[in-house]
């Protein structure tokens, strides 16, 4: 489906997230209140606007209440904060995400405040490097609905109990889901009849009271179930 999203902030990371989003066929829309920055021919498929995205009427000349993603991305947390909570209350967008530039900042970043999906940097960046260089572990890389769900990673151990089984004989916990395997360079949906390999990289959907349930069938640690 076809979104149409707005980006408050065009520097290099509103830049990048939008020629992302666009080459995955989506309509974006940058607003920038520096004129500097504003560069349409760096995303030359982008519609471009010059305007405060902290101001009501900025966000009703820019039609943000036919988006269906807001996306805060500027440097700023305190713009990111008002951004998205006029985005949520005043526009009624489906779907706000934020960035979080200061990690002492990310407790701010609630449905009070109007944010669906808070994307703290230092969190991803530390995630990342502990998803390169961990087996046998669950890492958390992302939070969604403020702590409702996240999305998790295991990498599969060759002593696992489930390598070389099909999917569906994995005792999934409640209110978790298998939602990918990353085998190499290759994504794939996961299907009842797909074995597990090890190392596979399994991400899943859960919530954070079964994180460690996940874990414990996952890796056949059962012991560690309270």
């Amino acid at each position: 489906m076809t979104m149409r999203i707005a980006i408050a902030g065009a520097g290099n990371v509103g830049r990048s997230i939008a020629q992302e989003l666009i080459g995955n066929g989506h309509q974006v829309m940058l607003i920038e209140r520096q004129p500097r920055q504003l560069r349409p021919e760096r995303v030359p498929a982008a519609d471009w606007v010059l305007a405060d995205a902290c101001e009501v009427s900025s966000l009703e000349e820019a039609d943000v209440a036919g988006c269906d993603v807001v996306i805060a991305a500027t440097g700023d947390d305190k713009a990111n904060l008002v951004v998205s909570l006029l985005a949520k209350t005043e526009f009624a967008v489906n779907r706000v995400v934020a960035r979080v530039n200061r990690a002492e900042n990310e407790w701010l970043f609630t449905e009070q405040w109007g944010v669906d999906v808070a994307v703290s940097k230092p969190r991803l960046m530390a995630a990342l490097v502990e998803e390169a260089v961990t087996v046998g572990d669950l890492v958390r890389l992302m939070t969604f609905r403020q702590g409702e769900a996240n999305l998790v990673e295991i990498t599969l151990p060759a002593n696992a109990p489930y390598v070389g089984q099909p999917v569906r004989d994995v005792p999934m916990p409640r209110d978790s889901a298998l939602v990918a395997v990353l085998r190499g360079k290759r994504v794939l949906v996961p299907t009842p009849d797909d074995p597990l390999e090890a190392g596979d990289e399994l991400i899943f959907v859960c919530t954070s009271e079964v994180e460690d349930a996940v874990r414990a069938v996952v890796l056949g640690k059962i012991g560690e179930v309270s």
